[in-house]
């Protein structure tokens, strides 16, 4: 059966706090996760996105049985988090950036050893897969290293492959890369990349770094003040916004600024215009006709087309919900 059924299902998934006036003794409702409706098959990879508190850690907080919903429902895994929720935990991996699941003063190895006999793995089981994931992982060095001593990077590593020691269905991960230099980013990166192609696990990320989400992410999920503004994919949501493209053209020989033209807009010039950025938009125009209306004013040496930043996308999808 766990085969046949979704990843995720929620559906009017509610949650709501009370919170005390400053200076009074009355409380005030806030609506944290608002109707919330969406499924996510087995396999996908989905990126759950929005400012801080728009309702991401409270969802997974759902997802996982930590927080019960004030209305609505969610299955993982096909399970009632709440009522099924050991069941559940031998089924997802969780890792949430600011906490840790590894024991602070204990070597890594030792925290692994801990939680192989916390999910009941078989001890050879549990060595197979110790050993790769400390491979693929790079953790070798720092293995006997105890937790409190390592860098944010290799705590980071470690605390995704303690996530991924049982072989879960569903790994969700908050803000995995948050405080991390580019090439921990990457490292980590590419290995959840080959752990999905391998595996086919599930993943639900959360994250403020859009590189995260166009280099992990087939599907992206938005979440605006607790509700869902967008269930797609990457470029779908830039053409919900109606967002520019930018075009990028090195002139021949300095030229003055291509203000005027009806297709595109000029952004700026340098090198007493040798080099023009103009904007215009995809549904409007093509870049061959950008490129015929300034080939008239100007010989063209070379072009590149900028696509917009998954921040601005998101940022104008706020604006337009915005009253």
């Amino acid at each position: 059966m766990s085969e046949q059924v979704p990843a995720i299902e929620v559906d009017g998934l509610t949650r709501t706090f009370k919170v005390r006036r400053r200076g009074s003794l009355l409380r005030d409702v806030v609506t944290a996760v608002d109707d919330m409706s969406f499924t996510v098959q087995r396999g996908e990879s989905v990126g759950y996105i929005g400012a801080n508190g728009a309702g991401k850690s409270t969802t997974i907080k759902m997802l996982i049985g930590i927080l019960v919903p004030s209305n609505g429902s969610a299955r993982t895994c096909g399970l009632d988090p709440l009522q099924q929720r050991r069941r559940l935990a031998r089924r997802i991996g969780v890792v949430f950036g600011q906490r840790s699941q590894l024991w602070w003063d204990l070597p890594v190895r030792e925290s692994f050893a801990i939680l192989g006999e916390i999910h009941r793995l078989p001890k050879a089981v549990a060595r197979q897969r110790t050993e790769q994931l400390s491979e693929q992982l790079d953790m070798g060095e720092y293995w006997n290293t105890p937790v409190r001593q390592l860098s944010l990077g290799q705590r980071m590593r470690a605390e995704i492959g303690a996530a991924l020691l049982h072989s879960p269905e569903l790994l969700i991960l908050d803000e995995p890369t948050i405080g991390l230099d580019v090439l921990s980013k990457q490292r980590l990166r590419e290995f959840l990349i080959a752990e999905r192609a391998e595996h086919g696990t599930t993943l639900l990320l959360t994250t403020h770094d859009m590189g995260d989400i166009e280099r992990l992410c087939q599907r992206v999920l938005v979440v605006d003040h607790g509700r869902l503004a967008y269930d797609g994919s990457l470029p779908g949501l830039a053409a919900t916004v109606d967002t520019r493209r930018i075009l990028q053209i090195d002139l021949a020989e300095p030229t003055a600024d291509l203000t005027g033209l009806g297709t595109a807009t000029h952004l700026d010039s340098k090198g007493d215009g040798l080099r023009q950025r103009l904007a215009f938009d995809p549904k409007r125009v093509t870049v061959p006709q950008v490129l015929a209306e300034v080939s008239a004013r100007a010989e063209v040496r070379d072009l590149s087309i900028e696509e917009p930043g998954i921040e601005e996308v998101v940022r104008k999808l706020y604006a337009r919900r915005v009253p």
